[in-house]
């Protein structure tokens, strides 16, 4: 497996911070965020469980570009 990393927080010093990555071969989208506080994943689980398998995290705003950056490679023009 071979991740492309799109980009990390640009507002911290790029240790331990939210980072975006696409897997393409898979065609998934890989986040790494600040884990929820309990009343956030309270909260979350309002809509339905999570899963063992399944986390819920949190990334700021300002990583929306590179979101919607990671978002465009993942339905690049290999799609199926």
């Amino acid at each position: 497996m071979s991740l492309r990393f799109i980009a990390k927080d640009p507002n911290t010093d790029g240790a331990n911070c939210p980072t975006v990555w696409v897997d393409e071969e898979k065609q998934e989208i890989v986040m790494q965020g600040w884990t929820v506080d309990e009343a956030t994943r309270a909260e979350c689980l309002k809509t339905g469980p999570i899963p063992d398998s399944e986390t819920v995290v949190r990334l700021p705003m300002r990583m929306v570009a590179a979101i919607r950056e990671a978002c465009d490679a993942a339905v690049g023009p290999t799609v199926q």
